[in-house]
């Protein structure tokens, strides 16, 4: 096990450290009586998978740092009143799915995305977005964009984020003076708003899914947020953030291919 110094050295302890203050308003904003039972469920769902296949593989106990990483992103994006048991199978998809779809020693999805995806279809879940606080005071936006920021330039992940947020609200604007201003007014505020902020502070600059080089982010990040677009205008699909991700993800994974073909064919 690490040492909860050297833990919080690593970019997923750090990580885990910022979210605690962040969950620990939304749950009481949402309460803790609805929500608990979600993020113990997802806790629980996650570990249980991640703990015994990293005792196999390294041979020897490890934290599943990222693990529980996954498991509060379901459980903060998912519906308050999702069922504990609901919480602890997607998480525990989202964990199994590194292990099981995996390109040039990777992972090729976000575990989370996909848990979500996953999660809509097999339960019919919702998302809620709640740990982003889109029911809280206004004020406290500036500790999910302050605690998200402070993470993206640790991680040198701000061109991912910037490159999203740029296209996907770009692509809202451009819609709102040609389309329907009315249905496209809701990603201006909250909920939606919100939610664009904690997925792109959060999951579209997860390092291990997101290419290191800025020029690459900028091209991932501008994918994500034409596709996530592309979902919500032409399928409305709740998950259209996790959805327009697991898109890029696939690019990202053929692209690390190809340069390792391209690398090794020289």
């Amino acid at each position: 096990m690490l040492a909860l110094p050297r833990l919080l050295r690593t970019p997923k302890g750090l990580l885990i450290a910022l979210f605690m203050p962040l969950l620990v308003v939304a749950m009481v904003v949402t309460g803790p009586h609805l929500v608990g039972p979600l993020v113990a469920g997802a806790l629980l769902g996650a570990v249980a998978v991640d703990v015994p296949v990293l005792r196999w593989r390294r041979k020897r106990w490890t934290f599943p740092d990222g693990a529980i990483l996954t498991a509060l992103i379901v459980a903060m994006v998912l519906a308050p009143h999702t069922p504990w048991h609901v919480g602890a199978l997607s998480a525990a998809l989202g964990v199994a799915s590194k292990y099981v779809v995996r390109a040039r020693h990777a992972n090729t999805f976000n575990p989370a995305a996909l848990a979500l995806v996953a999660a809509y279809y097999a339960f019919g879940s919702g998302q809620g977005w709640w740990g982003a606080l889109p029911d809280a005071h206004p004020a406290w936006l500036l500790l999910l964009v302050g605690l998200g920021v402070f993470i993206c330039d640790r991680l040198n992940k701000v061109p991912v984020v910037l490159a999203f947020l740029g296209s996907y609200y770009l692509l809202a604007t451009g819609s709102a003076y040609l389309g329907d201003a009315t249905r496209v007014a809701e990603l201006f505020r909250s909920p939606d708003l919100h939610a664009a902020l904690y997925f792109a502070l959060f999951m579209v600059s997860d390092p291990p899914t997101s290419p290191p080089k800025p020029r690459q982010q900028v091209w991932f990040g501008a994918l994500t947020g034409v596709t996530a677009w592309g979902f919500f205008t032409w399928i409305g699909a709740v998950w259209w953030l996790p959805g327009g991700l697991l898109v890029a993800n696939v690019w990202e994974s053929v692209r690390r291919v190809r340069e390792h073909r391209a690398r090794h064919a020289h």
